[in-house]
């Protein structure tokens, strides 16, 4: 999946000098193979589209996992009070039948229990006894305090909970809100995107808790010079074993969308990079399979947006269709995406 590279030169060599007049004969006649660097601009809407789409997924991914973390803890907590309340019942039963015990059989005071002794040896062994009846009585007691007190903990603990899940999800709400006002503002309808048959993908790598892991753009990018992050390597790597292995172009410079931190990819349509033409037939069917396995995967990948012919799916709205220069669907085969898929991570 490594970018396209340029085959090294080799001089005085006649076929190779007719290959170079075949290759140029073809580029004026042929479709052209576009840069590893496809121009995804389109309109400054779309660009304006992008951003807001990203800026409202990345809010709403990390909600969500804030929202799963919370659940957890809470599932956990119940636990943790069950077993509180169960401990409870069973020490207050223990403390009940020792107080019956003690008031049926008239408990007798330590003091006069000491003065029955009729030895040294009976004085002694009536106080040990006596101690570890005082002690059997505190430990009776310390129980029940401790499942109280646990029980309480508990208590508090699923209501701090609760209270994280009403603001996760009051965020997950005001987040697809943002994505949803941006979709309509760039005049887009709703689409679909067959998922059939598309492959599992290994989930992503997460915190102990189920949170995800704050990554910079800290690996060598197998498909460029520069970085990416090791969630995006792993998309790329799921993608390349579930058979997606043509062209890629991930890390690109600049200041727009995701590729310059490393948190993006470009798909191409065709096996020996991007043609500036809209793709169909095997082609077109390989970039719908790729969109939608990445989009059934998005969850175990944290995939935040996927966009790919004239349509934009979010992790939080769904799939969209869009329009990039305002003109017909693959009038701009790179800003139309109808050339090669974009993904962005997480």
């Amino acid at each position: 999946m490594r970018a396209t590279a340029f085959p090294r030169r080799r001089w005085y060599t006649p076929v190779v000098t007719l290959i170079a007049i075949t290759a140029a004969l073809v580029a004026v006649t042929g479709p052209a193979v576009a840069e590893p660097n496809p121009n995804e601009g389109g309109t400054p809407n779309f660009t304006t589209l992008r951003a807001n789409l990203a800026a409202a997924a990345e809010g709403f991914i990390k909600a969500e996992a804030d929202l799963e973390v919370s659940v957890a803890k809470q599932a956990d907590l119940e636990k943790q009070l069950a077993t509180a309340e169960t401990d409870i019942v069973r020490v207050k039963g223990r403390v009940a039948s020792y107080a019956a015990e003690a008031y049926r059989t008239g408990r007798i005071t330590p003091v006069s229990m000491l003065l029955q002794a009729t030895s040294t040896e009976d004085f002694l062994g009536r106080a040990q006894a006596l101690d570890k009846v005082s002690r059997s009585d505190l430990a009776k007691l310390d129980d029940l305090a401790n499942a109280k007190a646990r029980a309480a903990e508990a208590k508090a603990g699923i209501d701090a909970e609760v209270t994280t899940q009403r603001a996760a999800r009051d965020e997950m709400a005001k987040r697809k809100q943002a994505a949803e006002k941006a979709l309509a503002a760039a005049s887009t309808t709703r689409s679909q995107v067959d998922m059939s048959g598309v492959p599992i993908a290994a989930a992503a790598p997460r915190n102990s808790d189920g949170s995800w892991p704050s990554e910079s753009c800290s690996l060598d990018d197998p498909t460029t010079s520069g970085c990416i992050t090791p969630r995006t390597l792993h998309s790329l790597s799921e993608a390349k074993r579930a058979g997606f292995g043509w062209y890629v172009s991930c890390y690109r410079p600049g200041d727009k969308y995701e590729h310059p931190k490393g948190r993006a990819c470009d798909f191409a349509a065709f096996p020996g990079g991007f043609e500036n033409r809209s793709a169909g037939g095997d082609n077109k069917n390989y970039g719908d399979r790729l969109a939608a396995f990445y989009v059934k995967n998005a969850k175990a990948l944290g995939v935040m947006y996927v966009v790919w012919y004239c349509q934009i799916w979010q992790v939080s709205t769904g799939w969209h269709r869009y329009n990039s220069a305002g003109s017909n669907c693959g009038d701009a085969p790179a800003g139309d995406h109808t050339n090669h898929v974009h993904l962005s991570v997480y």
